[in-house]
């Protein structure tokens, strides 16, 4: 298996992660504060869930790291007229996940490529980031790929029809058969029922 292994021991859990990396966590926390919201890297952070995900290190793989906002979704207290219990200010989330919405922004950042998958890399108290491998379905190495070479012949905009791994967990799309009969083919067939 080689240092993979470690890795994927290591991303475990943040205790784990934090005393692994010592000193080189809060410093890589401190620079991608610094950075763009949506930003290109040069390889994966973590290896083992790139590759768990399809990611090659070869011509037309790109991966991106996108951060977005924790907790949930911000609600203007009203200023008067309420219980506090009707104000609907807590208990609001959103109807999909945020690791959806960081896939979303690295496609709308570059709109030439396909998402392919997502993971979680670290976050703190205000931000999560997440790295996004996109597939450049163009690409002529992509075309003739018999492992990848789907890609260039799917439907395009897979992040906002949720058609990544992260979205079909939302749409609730893991599960099969008896108690999921509705859930197909989509959240707002059979008379928007499935959730």
């Amino acid at each position: 298996m080689g240092y993979q292994k470690y890795v994927r021991e290591l991303y475990k859990n943040k205790a784990t992660l934090k005393e692994g990396l010592g000193d080189a966590y809060m410093e890589r926390k401190k620079q991608m504060r610094r950075e763009d919201p949506v930003i290109r890297l040069e390889r994966p952070t973590r290896p083992d869930a790139a590759r768990r995900y399809g990611y090659r290190a070869k011509q037309g793989f790109v991966i991106a790291r996108s951060r977005v906002r924790a907790g949930s979704a911000r609600t203007p207290r009203p200023s008067r007229g309420r219980k506090p219990l009707r104000m609907g200010v807590k208990k609001i989330t959103m109807a999909k996940s945020i690791q959806r919405i960081s896939e979303e922004r690295a496609a709308k950042k570059y709109p030439n490529l396909e998402v392919l998958a997502s993971y979680w890399v670290m976050d703190d108290g205000k931000s999560h980031w997440y790295e996004v491998i996109m597939v450049d379905p163009a690409h002529p190495a992509i075309k003739k790929d018999p492992k990848i070479g789907w890609m260039a012949k799917t439907v395009s905009d897979r992040a906002g029809r949720g058609k990544t791994p992260a979205g079909k967990k939302g749409r609730g799309q893991r599960n099969r058969g008896q108690g999921a009969e509705k859930v197909r083919p989509s959240l707002r067939a059979k008379g928007r029922v499935a959730k």
